[in-house]
């Protein structure tokens, strides 16, 4: 187990606490107004540009899995518990950037295991091959609607957006941090090999 400052500790909870709560909030919200899929038209903040719409995924990211719940509340668990070890007892909370990203990433993971568990206590309005209608729903509530030309971008959240900018995060550190660190032993010259010693 290596130190980690205690600022790291307030930082990565403060984060993944009020990314998470913010989530869960915007989507009590807005699934209290305009209830569930099919229920209500799209409330459109910018005509066919940007708008809100209550909409239910039981994959992953862009609806992948479909069905398959119980693999990705699995995997949830699992990720997060992986960020905490590494953060905290490997030591990588020590960096500044790993910290908020893998923040951002939890925050991201918890909203929507929420959904995935079935706890908000919604039920199923409609039937397709996968539930009947007045089945619990454990899927992940979306609402955020995003029009690229005519075409829609799959409807996202809050716990989504944590994500994703988590992930843009990590990448960021992978290519302007991984370097720095792989040269800074090198850098010094061996004094031994210029002075003869």
């Amino acid at each position: 187990m290596r130190a980690v400052p205690a600022n790291r500790y307030f930082v990565f909870f403060s984060v993944a606490i009020l990314g998470c709560a913010a989530d869960l909030a915007s989507k009590r919200w807005v699934f209290g107004w305009l209830g569930m899929p099919r229920e209500r038209p799209t409330w459109w903040l910018w005509d066919n540009v940007f708008g809100l719409q209550t909409s239910l995924n039981e994959g992953a990211l862009f609806g992948m899995g479909q069905g398959m719940v119980t693999l990705f509340a699995v995997l949830s668990v699992a990720a997060a518990a992986g960020v905490v070890l590494w953060l905290f007892w490997f030591g990588a909370a020590r960096d500044w950037l790993l910290t908020v990203a893998l923040s951002c990433v939890t925050a991201g993971i918890f909203g929507n295991l929420y959904d995935r568990l079935g706890l908000p206590g919604l039920r199923w309005n409609y039937a397709n091959e996968l539930h009947e209608i007045g089945e619990p729903v454990h899927a992940v509530r979306d609402w955020i609607l995003v029009m690229i030309g005519k075409w829609p971008w799959p409807s996202f959240n809050v716990a989504d957006s944590c994500l994703v900018c988590g992930a843009v995060l990590l990448i960021w550190h992978a290519i302007h941090a991984g370097p720095t660190r792989a040269e800074g032993p090198s850098a010094e010259p061996d004094r031994r090999l210029t002075t003869g010693d």
